[in-house]
């Protein structure tokens, strides 16, 4: 069966969502963090993608962007291939990271928007991987600004 067309245009509004293989592990410590971390604010930056909202769970990603001009579909094939790659060599595997494709909502609306933001910002809480937002350690800050120029 053939994939269907994603809608896709720059500044097209995009809820995407990342699964590990059979539901495994996508991050296993610091330094993938880091890894998927910094070529996620790198990529962004060079294509001109702007991302809202992202968390980063150990099976599993959300990431809320814009498309930019270079397309979702490349934006996303360059992320993940460059992580499944360096994930694979260092902790010497092989075959997929990911399951299937990823998966692309579009969504319309400032109100839709407020609440996918705060669906992903609270995603760890909600699937319990913290007791509180606040102890969330998403990733080392050195990282953030080198990625993002903060």
């Amino acid at each position: 069966m053939s994939r269907q067309a994603m809608l896709d245009s720059p500044g097209t509004l995009h809820h995407v969502m990342i699964r590990g293989i059979e539901r495994r592990r996508i991050v296993d410590d610091d330094q993938d963090r880091s890894d998927f971390v910094r070529r996620l604010g790198d990529l962004a930056a060079t294509s001109g993608t702007p991302i809202y909202a992202w968390a980063l769970m150990s099976n599993h990603t959300h990431i809320l962007l814009s498309s930019g001009v270079l397309g979702l579909a490349p934006f996303m094939r360059r992320l993940l291939t460059g992580y499944a790659v360096n994930y694979n060599l260092r902790h010497r595997r092989h075959g997929h990271l990911f399951q299937n494709r990823y998966k692309s909502i579009v969504c319309d609306g400032d109100s839709y928007f407020t609440e996918l933001a705060r669906y992903i910002h609270l995603n760890p809480l909600r699937v319990n991987l913290v007791r509180d937002i606040r102890h969330w350690r998403i990733i080392p800050t050195a990282v953030m600004e080198r990625s993002w120029g903060k």
